[in-house]
């Protein structure tokens, strides 16, 4: 066997690994929905505890508006919820807007923090601290400035945590509101149903572990507190608390009844800095844990460390890979004998995901289409190829930062 064929046959091996360890978590996923459909929804027992409701936002005037009517309009006590929003540093007119909505509804459980250049302007980290300090919730949940949650969202999360002292956090469902404006919005429709079923749901059914989506999750104060609050460097803040939450020996749980609509970028420049910015987040992330993997009180979370490594590293270096060696092999500057077997399992590898996702898609009302069937197929070869760029250009910044000592800057995503 030639180099070539070595270094192919590695990569097909770990492609094909990561492959089987996403349709395990397809089937596990699967079997929770089925789990999760046959029970009655959680019930909060006895009085409902007092809330805190943050919402971090840095010129949200577009969205804010629906966002704050959608938190006041939840199913639960006025007198045992608070919202605050930190309207960080904006140059827009969210001010007005927020001042206009507290005047309207006459509330005192709306609180608004407005931050100058010197106190905020700092990310999203930042701006939750700042909130958290002026915070009263025994619990504490946090929505982004551009969701619409369902009416019941918070009572099931509030509901699961307090029937289960081991849960640090409880996490909901996010849905995209604007799913049919183009072809980018309906492929990240499929890409947030299909992650949550398989990374989400079928996580928590073999390993009891989920990751905080950074929206629609509810968390222990005293949690919060312990941990120092929110670590201003991580831009991926959701997963890097995630692990600090493992690590004090709590469990995050899957609640998908608690459902909130969110907007996701319209155009493609704005779908790839947000996704940069998650990569190199979660890059950082992985490399502040990486340790955790030798250390024995991290038994419980050695599955998410192995699984966030083999996602930025082992698969995107297997994918590089493996494209590069059909190409060269396919121009004739390099020979494998193994590049029709690599050719077949690459088409059976599209099979595998096309199906794996469709059964994501049947566990939601009127996703089980013939065009989302389309959309798949044409996903694979369009979509995840961008994602690819994403990683590598993540990584590269990653670097660049840590090479430089630079300042990690947090990017808004643009709102439409």
């Amino acid at each position: 066997m030639t180099l070539a064929d070595y270094l192919m046959a590695i990569a097909v091996i770990c492609i094909w690994f990561l492959l089987l360890v996403n349709i395990v978590l397809i089937i596990a996923g699967y079997l929770y929905y089925i789990e999760e459909e046959g029970k009655s929804p959680p019930e909060i027992i006895g009085e409902e505890p007092f809330v805190t409701i943050m919402v971090p936002a840095h010129n949200e005037g577009r969205v804010i508006g629906k966002t704050v009517e959608a938190l006041l309009a939840l199913d639960y006590p006025h007198n045992r919820y608070e919202i605050i929003v930190i309207n960080d540093n904006s140059s827009d007119n969210s001010a007005e807007l927020l001042a206009n909505i507290q005047s309207r509804y006459f509330t005192r459980n709306l609180i608004i923090i407005n931050t100058d250049a010197k106190t905020g302007g700092k990310g999203k980290s930042n701006a939750l601290n700042i909130g958290f300090a002026q915070s009263k919730g025994e619990l504490i949940a946090i929505y982004d400035a551009d969701n619409t949650p369902e009416r019941m969202a918070l009572r099931y999360l509030v509901a699961e945590i307090t029937q289960d002292s081991t849960l640090g956090a409880v996490i909901g469902k996010f849905r995209t509101r604007n799913r049919d404006v183009n072809l980018l919005t309906r492929f990240i429709n499929i890409e947030t149903l299909s992650f949550q079923w398989m990374a989400q749901a079928g996580r928590w059914k073999l390993f009891k572990l989920c990751t905080i989506p950074g929206t629609n999750f509810i968390m222990r104060r005293h949690i919060v507190e312990s941990i120092g609050g929110w670590d201003v460097k991580a831009i991926a803040e959701d997963t890097e608390i995630s692990f600090r939450i493992y690590m004090m020996g709590y469990r995050i749980k899957f609640q998908p009844r608690a459902v909130t609509w969110e907007q996701e970028p319209q155009t493609v420049k704005v779908w790839f800095k947000q996704r940069t910015r998650w990569a190199k987040g979660n890059i950082y992330v992985i490399v502040k844990n990486s340790m955790l993997l030798f250390h024995p009180s991290a038994k419980a979370i050695r599955f998410d460390i192995i699984y966030y490594i083999s996602i930025y590293f082992m698969l995107l270096i297997s994918l590089v890979t493996s494209d590069l060696l059909l190409v060269l092999h396919a121009l004739g500057y390099v020979h494998t004998t193994i590049a029709s077997l690599s050719t077949f399992l690459w088409f059976l590898a599209i099979l595998l995901f096309v199906v794996g996702i469709f059964v994501t898609l049947t566990t939601e009302k009127g996703e089980m289409t013939f065009s989302n069937l389309a959309i798949i197929l044409l996903m694979y070869v369009s979509y995840c190829q961008m994602w690819l760029a994403v990683v590598v250009y993540g990584m590269y910044h990653y670097v660049k930062d840590v090479i430089f000592n630079r300042e990690v800057k947090w990017y808004k995503t643009e709102r439409f």
